[in-house]
């Protein structure tokens, strides 16, 4: 009795068997990033999973893949059906198919090739018209015109760094870019091949169908020179065959307000072209923000360092800072320390992600009056008349056990 395949690729994506592309696609990238390695720390079995749902996309988005698939069960590279693929009992890999054993065919066809001297019609032998048949079968056809036998792939994604001011990270801006990226050729539409100039093939006379015998099977199949499309396209003179063709392109970058050093924003679409009208990849912005002289950023938080005189600190005072939104008024209380610190909630940087706010953080820096004004030394000779004992006696009454 047939064998299950280890995994429903159908089950794998959770998508109907009617799934459309659009359909494959989402799945694929909300399951990839569910189970990716990177993102499952501590799980051993996410990278399977990965892998599994890789396979299964890599399948069914290929149309020819998917085709074999949904008849057979199964896919395989090497052009054979797989042990606990759908149909057959047979173990031998290349005659097991939909449940009908073909060893006795392929055994009756060794003996004719036998009797006739080692070949079949058509001047194949019958082991390797079998192999031929069925490789090309699960293949869905080998061989064509170079670059459109290759299957569509995505386009990779580009990376790119940005400079910015620190206003500009923190307000947002508009900015522009130059990108030189891959573009689908316009002259062959991204096949890589060119129609201008095209033959009939000649291996199948433009019919797009080729037959094969096997024993006294005969076999129409699909021509493996032109993949069945019956005609031969020149290799495009713009793109060589890649289909793609390099673009230096203007792109229009929006830097959102709160970005960051090292911010990293991506831009849908505008990486490189994908091969044969494959999806484009994306483009990738690093942002680098230039320092302030004065601002000090740390996550959403601001830190400034103002100056504040003897007599505020000492007296209290209200002193005038600046902001991220202009100038606002600092209470500085008596009595305050140099370096302590006051927090301003919610005037530091607005981060549009989370739509939230960070807060100023002000650090008072106690500044020395000018001793050298005759003024200014009497005054500090009154002040010093304030402190009737020594300040630093309590270092020496902790410090009497030290030798």
């Amino acid at each position: 009795m047939p064998s299950a395949p280890k995994h429903d690729y159908y089950e794998t994506l959770g998508v109907p068997r009617n799934a459309s592309e659009d359909d494959l696609r989402k799945a694929y990238r909300k399951l990839a990033r569910k189970h990716h390695p990177d993102l499952n720390p501590g799980d051993t079995k996410a990278e399977e999973r990965f892998k599994n749902v890789q396979e299964a996309y890599e399948v069914l988005n290929d149309s020819k893949k998917r085709s074999m698939y949904d008849q057979v069960g199964y896919y395989s590279d090497n052009a054979a059906p797989q042990p606990g693929s759908r149909g057959g009992g047979s173990q031998h890999p290349n005659m097991d198919f939909g449940g009908f054993d073909f060893s006795d065919m392929f055994s009756k066809a060794q003996a004719e090739s036998r009797r006739s001297g080692g070949s079949t019609s058509g001047g194949t032998s019958g082991t390797g018209a079998f192999k031929d048949i069925f490789g090309q079968f699960f293949r869905g056809g080998a061989g064509g015109d170079g670059a459109s036998d290759k299957a569509p792939e995505k386009g990779t994604d580009l990376e790119y760094a940005v400079n910015i001011s620190f206003w500009q990270a923190i307000r947002g801006t508009q900015t522009k870019i130059d990108v030189t990226r891959y573009e689908q050729c316009v002259n062959c539409d991204g096949t890589g091949g060119n129609e201008a100039g095209s033959a009939a093939c000649p291996q199948c006379s433009g019919t797009g169908t080729v037959t094969q015998m096997a024993g006294n099977m005969k076999f129409n199949l699909t021509c493996p020179r032109c993949s069945g499309k019956g005609r031969l396209k020149n290799s495009c003179p713009y793109c060589h065959g890649d289909g793609r063709i390099a673009h230096r392109e203007v792109v229009d970058i929006r830097i959102p307000a709160g970005a960051q050093n090292g911010s990293r924003l991506r831009v849908p679409g505008k990486g490189n072209a994908g091969t044969r009208g494959a999806m484009p990849g994306d483009l990738y912005i690093t942002t680098n923000v230039e320092q302030h002289p004065l601002f000090h950023r740390e996550g959403d938080d601001i830190h400034l360092k103002v100056p504040v005189t003897v007599s505020e600190a000492g007296l209290g005072a209200k002193i005038e800072v600046p902001t991220m939104d202009g100038r606002t008024i600092l209470k500085i209380p008596a009595g305050t320390q140099n370096n302590q610190k006051f927090r301003l909630r919610e005037r530091g940087v607005h981060n549009s992600r989370k739509d939230t706010r960070g807060d100023l953080i002000v650090q008072a820096n106690l500044v020395m009056p000018d001793t050298r004004e005759e003024r200014t030394r009497e005054l500090l000779k009154q002040l010093a008349d304030c402190y009737p004992e020594d300040p630093r006696s309590q270092l020496w009454e902790a410090s009497d056990g030290a030798t």
